[in-house]
């Protein structure tokens, strides 16, 4: 008799890709003439991204930079979560965080589509920030996982497949 296959849907960022195109984000910005005089920055400290410049359009080409180097780490940008261009004093910021784990809501929706869309044999179960999806075929994991690469709320990989 064969046993249960399982594979478990998760969403991880690799630290240290960010960390590498965040320093190439900087030296970027240091370089690039059109950043010069408007107090440009982009600094992490712990969990948040800040950045600064002197108007409200610089700190989006900041921002665009930033994703631009993300992208060439396949990182993906649904993991980057930012915020809006607010006023803070003279300059403008913009506040990012990178998003890690799957959100509760987030794993409900999952849920619900695999039980909805997927084969019907196949199981999911919410633990902790990742989910394990199980089943006796693993071609209806095969087809689940294709079906989950089209949901667009969140950055998944799919790892552990049993």
């Amino acid at each position: 008799m064969a046993s249960d296959s399982t594979f478990d849907v998760v969403s991880k960022v690799d630290k240290q890709e960010v960390s590498n195109a965040l320093n190439q984000a900087q030296k970027e910005i240091a370089q690039r003439y059109d950043f010069k005089g408007v107090g440009a920055e982009i600094d992490y400290s712990g969990e948040k991204i800040l950045m600064k410049a002197s108007s409200e359009e610089r700190v989006k080409a900041i921002l665009d930079v930033f994703q631009s180097k993300l992208v060439k780490r396949d990182i993906s940008l649904k993991s980057l979560d930012a915020g809006e261009p607010f006023a803070s004093g003279k300059e403008y910021r913009i506040e990012a965080t990178i998003k890690e784990g799957i959100a509760q809501d987030v794993a409900k929706k999952i849920t619900k589509l695999i039980r909805d869309e997927g084969p019907k044999s196949v199981k999911a179960t919410i633990q902790g920030d990742e989910l394990r999806v199980t089943s006796k075929s693993r071609d209806d994991l095969q087809q689940t996982i294709s079906l989950l690469k089209g949901f667009d709320e969140a950055a998944l990989q799919f790892v552990n497949f049993r």
